[in-house]
């Protein structure tokens, strides 16, 4: 084999002072030199000089394109810039997503005679015990989990979309842990779960005497979330009286507590997650546009379980870990396959339920499929965790005329929280379109 070509000294001794690994590629993928950083972190005793960038850092036979997966250099060679992508490495501590950043370097010709490429772990945790650690490398998820590298490092407001269950918390979490406010509280905030007439003192907090039973002056959530991340899930049950205010809070840094004359300046990051089409609750007139649009400043979908059914075996260890952290448990082949068939309309929150079932349904280490519910053989589930289309006014007032039991049993029929519900009913009934229903 013909020696790699050796980089100009200049160059190394730029990238010898980096603190992030560095390699210099050759216009064929193979590796003509390696940083000290690199050397220190990821060589682990290796000498990488001469290999091909997928054999060193994936142990591919072939270019990353041809795997499956994306190669920046290719893109580099095309584009004639700078390229960044998120990559799945083989590291000493085992595979690790890492932010890729590879750069053209020219002659004096201006021909593309190297190409430097910058490693750096992501700040997201993903080994199988970790509490909040995102797993996976099936193309939704790594497409996901790019968007959440490129925005983490800044305050952008982040607005996560995707069903129940499919983890947008964990993300939210991963955002905040990749931030500058990583060291700051991450506060979370179930906004279907707070009352209207509450919603505004939790938030904001009141002084004493604000209210009837206000004894005491308390401070709010967004006090609690100062320095760090407020994390807004289910942002569409916001009430619209509160909207107008949490949109104050996003565009001045400023709100006020219940009660209170003078004004307060919030040093935060709003994340706010939904699963619901905050778009078409703008064109129904169920919520603020201008609040939508500032909320929408960078939006991640979080991809369903059955969109990344390929990671479901590298979830369902650290999920057993997670539900049964004193037994060593592992799948059989068949209990495995079955898992990976279901369409989990409750997404990776209903596969840890089935696990943990399944988990105490075992007595020994394998969980086999007699330990798995029979309702796995169908496939799937009706449901109502996936999106439904807003309900018209008209079709609400008729749906109502003809139902007798429930309101909770209809909210889930029509993929509504009680709480909007409620709300539509008041709404139609100010509006002079209902009179009573029948609910209970």
């Amino acid at each position: 084999m013909t020696p790699p070509e050796q980089p100009i000294a200049e160059l190394m001794s730029l990238l010898d002072a980096a603190p992030d690994p560095h390699v210099v590629l050759d216009s064929h993928c193979r590796i003509l030199a390696a940083n000290a950083a690199y050397r220190a972190q990821l060589a682990d005793g290796r000498n990488v000089v001469g290999l091909r960038c997928f054999e060193a850092f994936h142990q591919f036979k072939v270019p990353c394109d041809q795997a499956g997966e994306v190669c920046p250099l290719a893109r580099s060679r095309q584009s004639g810039q700078r390229e960044r992508v998120l990559h799945l490495h083989h590291t000493p501590r085992g595979e690790e997503h890492v932010d890729i950043e590879l750069t053209p370097i020219r002659d004096a010709s201006g021909q593309i005679r190297y190409f430097v490429e910058r490693i750096a772990a992501l700040p997201v945790p993903r080994a199988p015990g970790s509490q909040h650690g995102l797993i996976g490398s099936a193309p939704a998820f790594m497409q996901m989990l790019e968007l959440v590298a490129r925005v983490a490092g800044s305050d952008a407001t982040v607005l996560l979309e995707g069903e129940s269950g499919a983890g947008k918390e964990l993300v939210a979490q991963a955002i905040h842990d990749g931030s500058r406010r990583a060291t700051g509280p991450f506060v979370p905030v179930d906004c279907s779960g707070i009352p209207e007439s509450l919603f505004e003192s939790e938030l904001f907090g009141h002084e004493r005497g604000a209210f009837t039973g206000a004894n005491t002056a308390r401070a709010g959530l967004v006090e609690a979330a100062n320095g760090g991340t407020l994390f807004l899930d289910e942002v569409g049950e916001i009430p619209l009286t509160m909207q107008v205010k949490l949109l104050r809070l996003l565009e001045t840094g400023t709100y006020r507590r219940v009660g209170a004359t003078e004004g307060r300046r919030a040093d935060l990051r709003v994340v706010s997650a939904t699963n619901r089409s905050l778009r078409e609750m703008v064109g129904a007139q169920q919520f603020r546009a201008d609040l939508y649009y500032r909320l929408n400043t960078f939006p991640i979908r979080v991809p369903a379980l059955r969109e990344r059914r390929s990671d479901i075996a590298a979830l369902v260890p650290a999920l057993l870990k997670r539900v049964a952290p004193q037994r060593n448990l592992a799948l059989s082949a068949h209990a495995m396959q079955k898992l990976e068939r279901y369409d989990y309309p409750g997404n990776v929150r209903e596969l840890r339920n089935l696990l943990e079932r399944a988990s105490l349904m075992c007595d020994g280490d394998t969980i086999t499929p007699e330990h798995l519910p029979d309702m796995l053989e169908s496939g799937a589930l009706p449901t109502t965790a996936l999106r439904v289309e807003p309900v018209s006014d008209d079709r609400l007032v008729a749906m109502l005329a003809a139902y007798s039991g429930s309101r909770k049993a209809l909210a889930r029929s029509l993929g509504l929280s009680e709480r909007t519900l409620y709300r539509r009913i008041s709404e139609l009934r100010a509006a002079g379109k209902l009179a009573s229903d029948g609910l209970t």
